[in-house]
């Protein structure tokens, strides 16, 4: 599926990008995490997306690990 010649894939790894940078601008921690989540859990999906898992693999692992650690810090780290 294309519009505007951009791919489902593409608007879903620009979705992820927007994502990521919408939770710089957060003050709050929590709704940091959860948009970050958020932004990772699409750069997963558009990991598994693309043409190859050797493309896509690097993708996966380093917003799979982000994805954790915020997991931790919103769940099971109390300040």
């Amino acid at each position: 599926m294309e519009l505007f010649g951009i791919t489902g894939t593409e608007y879903i790894g620009y979705l992820a990008s927007l994502m990521v940078l919408l939770s710089f601008t957060m003050k709050d921690v929590k709704k940091l995490r959860l948009v970050n989540m958020t932004g990772c859990i699409l750069f997963i999906i558009y990991g598994f997306l693309m043409p190859t898992l050797r493309i896509g693999l690097p993708i996966i692992i380093a917003n799979a690990a982000i994805l954790v650690v915020n997991l931790y810090y919103l769940f099971f780290k109390k300040n």
